[in-house]
């Protein structure tokens, strides 16, 4: 009986061995070939937004011809930035974008909808630089988590330029407040979010726009004029979601755990 639970083991081990090395071979070893003459890298980039420059980085995809270039929009001023994403998307071929919001490092106020207009100063900039860093200007797509999928969807109504964009656990910033009665009501949640990173703007001048134009805050997707294949929007109630980025014939499809982590994902494949 000794001698059959040992096997019994190993054989689990042996396999559980194989299904790594199997993965490992899909996920890490199977890179890019290296264009020597234009590899892939990482510039800084600084961005004219309203009165301030927002600090930003991309990093650039392999080989010389323009890409397609996905715009990450991180949640409310912390520490999550979703570079783990950006990393595996560039590794397949897009450049990707990361970027601060005024006011949450660097000069310039720090407001809601200065976060919307940053964003079509980020592709504005795209464009005008489209040249030197490669950009498909007719590929330009939005990820956004948390506040950034609200700043997303907000940007996408207002941006017929940009081809897609992913919305993961959007925070609902009107339905968060839409029950405040009062000034002490409005700063008691507010500080549940905290304001370490915020640099340039005092909590109730953050807030206060969202209880006196509440309409300016409600998510509204007009289906008419945003279609289903330009909006994803995602949720990490589920235990896991997926989204797919798509350029050309070209699919990348990433699975994402309920915490916003990524997990694993699956390789370019034809699209069907």
């Amino acid at each position: 009986m000794k001698k059959n639970t040992q096997l019994l083991l190993s054989l689990c081990f042996l396999i559980i061995i194989k299904i790594a090395s199997a993965q490992s071979d899909s996920i890490v070893l199977r890179d890019v070939t290296w264009d020597k003459n234009a590899p892939a890298g990482m510039n800084e980039l600084f961005i004219p937004s309203g009165d301030a420059t927002v600090a930003g980085l991309i990093y650039r995809a392999n080989g010389a011809q323009k890409h397609p270039t996905l715009i990450m929009l991180h949640g409310y001023p912390g520490n999550e930035r979703n570079l783990d994403i950006a990393q595996v998307v560039r590794a397949h071929g897009w450049n990707v974008i990361y970027f601060d919001y005024r006011g949450s490092w660097g000069g310039g106020e720090f407001s809601f909808a200065n976060c919307v207009q940053d964003v079509a100063s980020v592709v504005a900039f795209c464009k005008k630089y489209s040249d030197s860093l490669r950009i498909d200007t007719s590929n330009i797509v939005l990820f956004g988590h948390s506040m950034g999928g609200w700043v997303c969807l907000k940007a996408l109504a207002q941006s017929p330029g940009i081809k897609k964009g992913f919305a993961l656990s959007t925070w609902d910033i009107y339905g968060y407040f839409k029950d405040v009665k009062n000034e002490q009501e409005m700063m008691e949640r507010a500080r549940q979010g905290g304001n370490y990173f915020v640099l340039n703007t005092p909590l109730k001048e953050l807030f206060e726009p969202v209880i006196s134009h509440p309409a300016s805050y409600k998510i509204q997707i007009d289906r008419r004029n945003s279609p289903a294949n330009r909006l994803s929007c995602l949720t990490s109630t589920k235990e896991t979601a997926s989204w797919r980025l798509q350029s050309g014939d070209r699919t990348i499809i990433i699975l994402i755990t309920k915490c916003g982590k990524l997990i694993t994902h699956l390789p370019i494949r034809e699209s069907h």
